[in-house]
């Protein structure tokens, strides 16, 4: 599954972000954050994770997800862990890797398995070059550049990268959660259920149908969900 979700931050948002970020000194070089096989193919700047500006702008990114009703439906979280922040430029890049299984969480919390992964672009498409992230699964390869304040979601078992920047500055959020409903395939179809169902219910009200394949959906959550 991979599914873009326009306009997570409002422009105020991302503006305040963006401003925040730009003034902070507290960025470090990404491979810290990651395993030997990461660090060999990682080249970029990311926020210090455990910063008080790094806990601030998360929980900002976090409550605007977490209050996105397509993003609820497709993840179906049940642990997400804070939002990080990362840079790209002048050549840059994170080359094709699989995130870890395991996320430790800061603060010593249980541990978060990462279903899925979320990036939040905080940079427009017209203010770089490259940086494309780049999704490979069963189904090909997918390029992802999106405007300032969207998110793509996709299953976090995919290789992907994100390609050099060439031109300007790449800034984004990125983050893991863990799902109730940890197989991919399953919450894809969930997911085109609960969509189907919110169209037949804009198109002809709440009836007999819409009630039936509610009751489906939630019938095959409760059969699938570990909470």
């Amino acid at each position: 599954m991979m599914l873009h979700i326009p306009g997570v931050l409002t422009p105020e948002q991302v503006a305040q972000i963006r401003a925040r970020l730009d003034q902070s000194p507290e960025w470090i070089d990404g491979r810290e954050s990651v395993g030997p096989q990461g660090a060999r193919v990682k080249r970029n700047r990311q926020l210090g994770e455990s910063t008080p500006l790094a806990l601030e702008l998360g929980q900002i990114v976090s409550a605007a997800l977490m209050a996105n009703p397509l993003f609820f439906a497709a993840a179906l979280p049940l642990r997400v862990l804070t939002p990080y922040f990362n840079a790209y430029s002048g050549g840059e890049h994170y080359g094709l890797h699989v995130d870890g299984a395991i996320r430790a969480q800061r603060g010593g919390s249980a541990p978060v398995r990462a279903d899925v992964s979320t990036t939040v672009f905080l940079s427009g498409p017209d203010e770089y070059d490259g940086g494309e992230l780049e999704v490979v699964d069963l189904y090909g390869t997918h390029e992802v550049k999106l405007d300032a304040g969207d998110a793509i979601v996709y299953s976090s078992g995919s290789i992907h990268q994100v390609k050099p920047v060439t031109r300007g500055e790449r800034v984004a959020s990125f983050l893991w959660t863990q799902s109730m409903v940890r197989d991919d395939g399953k919450r894809t179809m969930l997911l085109d259920l609960d969509t189907h169902i919110q169209r037949l219910r804009a198109k002809h009200g709440e009836s007999e149908t819409t009630v039936g394949l509610t009751a489906h959906y939630h019938n095959l959550l409760r059969m699938w969900a570990e909470v």
